[in-house]
């Protein structure tokens, strides 16, 4: 699990952001059944506007996530799907936008997949303020971004070793867009590990990477 979160925050972290309208299907679809194989079952779940989900929440980090090793991947822009199929999954990677996605079949099935203990990581739109949903970004982001800078470079920094930041240079430089992510004081716990530098619109410095506490989940 360790292995994983690093990877794919290492991924995430050192890839450029592309902006490019997705025309994604429709999240409330009739769930598709998905075929998993031996190994740590990963669901990447992406879809929304502004981002190219199909080209890199799909294809780069699924590529990234089977070179790991013995996992089985599938990737879904389908609300109906992730409520089917989490009970089957042991981590839920979740970057999605998508109007209308947090179903009540949904809520139900994250809810009850992070109190059975299981991984969860949140990248770019995944950590948005996107639903009327205050437990989400409470419980599972600790906070959550509702703007960022234009598309542009900027420098990450490692503010505190641990396994997720293990193998990633103290300092490093990105294009992408500076998500202004802050920290709920009244939601759960967070620990920060990397931090941006500050952002050119307000130079305010933003979490970029964090964990967040739970009873039972990985966040």
């Amino acid at each position: 699990m360790k292995g994983l979160i690093s990877a794919v925050f290492t991924s995430v972290l050192l890839m450029s952001a592309q902006v490019a309208l997705s025309a994604a299907p429709d999240a409330t679809e009739a769930p598709a059944s998905l075929s998993w194989g031996a190994g740590m079952k990963i669901l990447v779940v992406g879809g929304g506007s502004s981002h190219d989900f199909q080209r890199w929440f799909n294809t780069a980090d699924v590529a990234t996530l089977r070179g790991m090793g013995k996992v089985s991947v599938n990737y879904t822009e389908s609300s109906a799907t992730v409520a089917k199929e989490l009970p089957n999954v042991d981590v839920l990677v979740s970057s999605t936008n998508q109007k209308g996605f947090d179903t009540p079949e949904l809520r139900e099935a994250l809810m009850n997949f992070v109190n059975a203990g299981k991984g969860l990581v949140l990248l770019h739109p995944g950590v948005w303020y996107n639903w009327p949903w205050p437990e989400y970004n409470k419980v599972l982001v600790g906070g959550g971004a509702r703007g960022h800078d234009r598309l542009g470079e900027f420098e990450v920094n490692v503010i505190k070793e641990h396994p997720v930041t293990k193998g990633v240079s103290p300092k490093f430089t990105v294009t992408d867009e500076l998500y202004h992510s802050d920290i709920d004081p009244s939601g759960a716990p967070v620990e920060i590990l990397a931090a941006t530098s500050p952002a050119p619109s307000n130079k305010k410095e933003y979490p970029s990477v964090w964990l967040v506490a739970h009873p039972k989940a990985r966040i």
